[in-house]
């Protein structure tokens, strides 16, 4: 970028330097980058919801998804909670519950790699209407309330989401 050096570094010992010029740095990242789209763009051809949805708008979607990790038994969601994301599986698995009533728990659907949850919760502004418990240790992806209207908002228009 051109600017002077904010810091400088020495050593207390002796030390090997390892160096990337630029060009190399800027090539790793930009190829990490390309993965990261890859694989997302992979998942999101799967979601039905999605199928209609343009290559390019897919790709700014796919740029905008975050990485998240969960282990056995961890909640993603728990019901009554703001819905503020939308979830994609990566791998692994999930269980949602639900609490009715009369108090009693039980579970209403099985999630699997390709599945997604949390949409409605966005687009009606209603809360968690189920606890997502992780069954396995669980990839996500998600996409944070602001992107999901930005970018999947029109959608609910178009009558590709139905609630």
């Amino acid at each position: 970028h051109g600017a002077p050096r904010a810091a400088s570094i020495q050593t207390r010992t002796q030390s090997i330097l390892f160096a990337l010029d630029r060009e190399c740095f800027n090539h790793i990242v930009k190829d990490a980058a390309m993965k990261k789209r890859e694989r997302y763009l992979n998942l999101l051809r799967r979601v039905e919801i999605l199928q209609n949805v343009d290559s390019y708008e897919l790709e700014k979607i796919a740029d905008a998804l975050k990485p998240i990790h969960f282990e056995i038994d961890d909640y993603v969601v728990r019901q009554g909670d703001v819905g503020d994301v939308f979830y994609f599986i990566e791998s692994g698995e999930a269980v949602a519950t639900k609490k009715f009533e009369d108090g009693n728990e039980k579970e209403v659907y099985k999630y699997k790699s390709g599945d997604y949850f949390g949409e409605l919760a966005l687009l009606t502004d209603q809360f968690r209407q189920a606890n997502v418990i992780a069954s396995t240790d669980l990839e996500l992806a998600q996409l944070d309330r602001n992107s999901f209207k930005r970018m999947l908002g029109p959608l609910e228009d178009l009558s590709l989401i139905h609630i």
